[in-house]
């Protein structure tokens, strides 16, 4: 791969695995200086390791997307980072988790721990990103939403709501901010094979079964190009929003 990010330093939350660990890989492949965030300390030393093997540059920071404080303390890391240049270009806002079930049957103990990660977290890391990004005058901020933000689903319409207001928080920001030479972009993608089926509560039952019509789904490594793709666009090219689906799939 050219090193087409050479120079540039990302922060990536959700590291530890799929979509997150994905991007880290690829951008430090393109040759990225990453940040890679999660609360996993095995799994981000382990991203670290592959990436430092390759010559690439990696630095872990566990922490906590849902919580203000620790994104903070992320930020001020990726600022301190010698190795990184001391700066931010890109912020890659991926951390978050699913939720089975519609209003009716989802899980409601857990509606406010969905909101306060995909939605809460999300909005702050993006507020912080984008009050340095536009004294800096330049930057990407990546927000990964997902279809089922803009078709809800009734299959897990709690967690698509999340999705749709964090899609509309980063639209809210790119007009705030486009204008000082930041790029905020959202990437809608349709079903991604990872862990986060499982931890979303979806089984064989209740996701399996339902999902088997709509042919081949997603891997992590395509969204990961799809942000690359938006990355390496010209500066004064700033494209909102990309939809990433496979080739015939119809859902949703």
């Amino acid at each position: 791969m050219k090193k087409l990010l050479a120079g540039k330093t990302a922060i990536i939350t959700g590291a530890s695995s799929g979509i997150g660990s994905a991007t880290a890989y690829t951008l430090a492949e393109a040759g990225a200086a990453v940040v890679l965030h999660a609360r996993r300390q095995n799994r981000l030393d382990s991203l670290v390791a592959a990436i430092t093997i390759q010559g690439g540059k990696a630095l872990a920071v566990v922490g906590d997307a849902s919580i203000q404080e620790d994104i903070d303390a992320l930020l001020d890391r990726a600022l301190n980072w010698q190795a990184g240049g001391g700066k931010i270009d890109t912020v890659v806002v991926n951390a978050g988790r699913g939720l089975a079930g519609g209003i009716l049957d989802s899980d409601a103990a857990q509606w406010q721990e969905v909101y306060q990660v995909n939605v809460l977290g999300a909005a702050h890391l993006m507020r912080r990103a984008g009050q340095y990004m536009m004294h800096q005058k330049s930057g990407d901020i990546v927000v990964i939403g997902s279809v089922v933000g803009q078709n809800i689903s009734p299959f897990s319409g709690f967690y698509g709501s999340s999705k749709f207001a964090i899609g509309a928080i980063a639209e809210g920001l790119r007009r705030e901010i486009c204008s000082h030479g930041v790029r905020v972009a959202v990437v809608k993608p349709g079903i991604v094979l990872s862990e986060f089926q499982k931890v979303a509560g979806y089984d064989e039952q209740n996701f399996g079964k339902g999902i088997a019509s709509f042919g081949k789904l997603l891997e992590p490594q395509a969204i990961a190009d799809g942000i690359h793709w938006l990355l390496t666009l010209p500066p004064h090219v700033n494209i909102n929003e990309i939809t990433i689906r496979p080739t015939g799939q119809s859902y949703p």
